[in-house]
C-alpha cells in the first residue's frame, strides 16, 4: 500500500472513530503550513466527512493569514464547516504579546507556554487529524515528549504539535477529552514536497520566499532561520521587544527583577542566542 492510500485508510478510521465515540465528523487541524495542506488534500480524497479549524496564534506572517483565508473561503463554498479558534487564557482574549508579560518569561525550546495557549485550546471533545510528522522532529531536534508546564514527570502531557519521534498515529488526550490522527507521521519532506508538486496543491508562498517552516515568526524551535524571518518582519521583532519591556516591567513590579535584562532589547538579544543553555536560564529567571 502507498503512502497516499496508507494516510487515507487511517483517515477513513478515524473518521469512524469521531462519527461512533464522539457524533460529530472528523476535524482537520489546519496551520497553513505544507503539512497540513498534504493532510488536507488527502482528507478532501478520502471521501470522509469533515470540518476543518485553526487556531489563530496571532504571530504567523501576514501571508499564512491569507493563505489560511483563501483556502477556507474555497472549503466554505463547498459547504465544508471552517472555524478560526481564537486564543484565551483565564478566560481573557490573549496574543502572544500579552502572554509574555503574563508568563513572565520568553517562550523557549523548552517552556513552550506559548504552543498550549495559543495552538493547544482547540479541538476539546473532537477527534482531530493533523499534520505532524517524524521527519520534522529530526530537522527541529526536538526532544522525546514535551511536558506541559507545571506537569510532573508522571503525568506527562505531549502537545498535539509536537513533531516528536515518540509520536504515535492514533493517539489519546485525556487532559482535553479528545483524539488524535497523525495520517502522514511518516511521510519524509521529500514524500510531501513530490506529493505537493504531483498533485498540483496550492501552498502557502511563504516557501517560494526561501522559507522552510511556516510558523510564528521567531518561534524559538526555528533555530537560526529565526534571523532571517525577523529580517523579513522587523515589525516583528518590535512587537517582541515592546512585549519583553513590558514583561520586565511586570517582573519588577513583582519583585522579580532578572539581573540579566534591563531593557526589552537585552531580553530579545539572549532570546535570539542559539549558544545559551536556555533549560538553565529558564529554571534561574522562572517566576
Amino acid at each position: 500500500m502507498d503512502l497516499e492510500q496508507k494516510a487515507i485508510e487511517r483517515l477513513k478510521m478515524a473518521s469512524e472513530m469521531s462519527l461512533r465515540y464522539y457524533g460529530q465528523p472528523l476535524l482537520v487541524a489546519y496551520s497553513g503550513g505544507k503539512d497540513s495542506d498534504v493532510s488536507l488534500e488527502l482528507t478532501k480524497r478520502s471521501g470522509i466527512p469533515f470540518e476543518v479549524q485553526n487556531s489563530h496564534t496571532t504571530a504567523d506572517a501576514p501571508e499564512t493569514y491569507w493563505h489560511i483565508k483563501k483556502k477556507f473561503y474555497e472549503l466554505e463554498l463547498k459547504g465544508i464547516k471552517c472555524v478560526v479558534n481564537k486564543p484565551y487564557y483565564k478566560g481573557e482574549r490573549v496574543s502572544m504579546w500579552s502572554l509574555i508579560p503574563i508568563k513572565l518569561m520568553p517562550p523557549t525550546r523548552v517552556v513552550r507556554y506559548c504552543c498550549k495557549v495559543l495552538k493547544e485550546g482547540a479541538g476539546d471533545g473532537r477527534m482531530i487529524t493533523t499534520g505532524i510528522r517524524w521527519d520534522e522532529s529530526n530537522s527541529r531536534s526536538v526532544r522525546g515528549g514535551i511536558e506541559a508546564p507545571g506537569e510532573t514527570k508522571n503525568k506527562n502531557i505531549v502537545l498535539t504539535n509536537d513533531n516528536d519521534d515518540q509520536r504515535r498515529f492514533f493517539e489519546k488526550c485525556e487532559l482535553r477529552a479528545k483524539s488524535i490522527c497523525n495520517p502522514i507521521i511518516e511521510w519524509t519532506n521529500t514524500d510531501i514536497w513530490d506529493y505537493v508538486h504531483s498533485e498540483k496543491i496550492n501552498v502557502n508562498i511563504l516557501y517560494q520566499c526561501g522559507f522552510k517552516r511556516v510558523g510564528c515568526i521567531g518561534c524559538p524551535m526555528a533555530g537560526k532561520n529565526r534571523h532571517f524571518e525577523f529580517s523579513m518582519y522587523p515589525k516583528y521583532k518590535q512587537m517582541y521587544i515592546n512585549a519583553f519591556k513590558r514583561m520586565n516591567d511586570e517582573r519588577e513590579r513583582r519583585g522579580l527583577v532578572a539581573e540579566k535584562w534591563k531593557t526589552g532589547e537585552e531580553v530579545f538579544a539572549w532570546w535570539m542566542n542559539e549558544d545559551i543553555n536556555q533549560l538553565e536560564l529558564d529554571l534561574e529567571i522562572g517566576g
